[in-house]
């Protein structure tokens, strides 16, 4: 108890606001079509007064740390994976949102690019390999893009993948994952755009996270933690 006691001090020290008002704003942004001036206009109802910019800081701030934080409560995934990318605006140039799911639709990593070319492929493919809640793939479903095949051979040459892991590029496969980005542009397309690239990254990784959250990808979710809020404020210490 002392140690979350701790943690909550200093995730929220210097704040003038208390750790649950500064959740329910991150949270409700996060995972509803809100506006931050949406959220001042709400808190004020409830007679809390608060400028737009102190929670774009806060959605900055935090939103990386929640991301992080629910990892290890994430469960195992399947061994068949499907890998595509989705376009992202940011300051009038397309990047690209390089995502990863299971056959059952679980989120098994993202990645943020300015690029879509064969260095940034294999650096995705890394990152989702050493996520402890993804299993060694049987199979990785992609796109035709000729960036997966040299990605996917480059780490079976480092015996980071086995020889036994089958490429695929059947498209009704990936219907999955196109139906899955749906859900992270229906967030992002409301917004008035992103600005810079950090910023943007900071946002969609706190979207990715409320998304693995709704999808019920925590371990015991309903058994422990009942809905968002209870497993939110219990990343941070703070008592349900």
């Amino acid at each position: 108890m002392k140690d979350k006691t701790r943690k909550t001090r200093n995730d929220f020290k210097w704040k003038h606001f208390l750790p649950e008002i500064i959740l329910l704003c991150i949270r409700w942004y996060l995972k509803y079509k809100l506006s931050f001036r949406d959220l001042v206009e709400m808190m004020s109802e409830r007679g809390i007064r608060i400028v737009h910019t102190t929670i774009m800081r806060w959605i900055h701030e935090y939103s990386p740390k929640i991301n992080k934080r629910i990892r290890k409560y994430l469960k195992t995934s399947s061994d068949s994976y499907r890998l595509d990318e989705t376009y992202i605006k940011i300051k009038g140039k397309w990047c690209y949102l390089y995502r990863a799911i299971d056959s059952k639709g679980n989120t098994l990593d993202f990645l943020l690019s300015e690029h879509r070319d064969k260095k940034a492929a294999k650096i995705f493919l890394k990152r989702v390999l050493k996520n402890n809640h993804a299993s060694f793939p049987r199979v990785i479903n992609t796109d035709k893009a000729p960036t997966y095949p040299y990605a996917i051979t480059e780490m079976k040459k480092a015996g980071l993948i086995g020889e036994e892991t089958k490429h695929r590029t059947v498209q009704y496969c990936n219907n999955i994952i196109e139906q899955d980005h749906m859900f992270i542009k229906k967030r992002i397309n409301p917004m008035l755009g992103f600005f810079s690239f950090r910023t943007a990254n900071y946002i969609i990784k706190g979207i990715e996270a409320m998304h693995m959250i709704r999808k019920i990808q925590i371990k015991d979710f309903f058994k422990n933690y009942l809905n968002d809020k209870i497993f939110i404020n219990n990343l941070f210490g703070i008592a349900a």
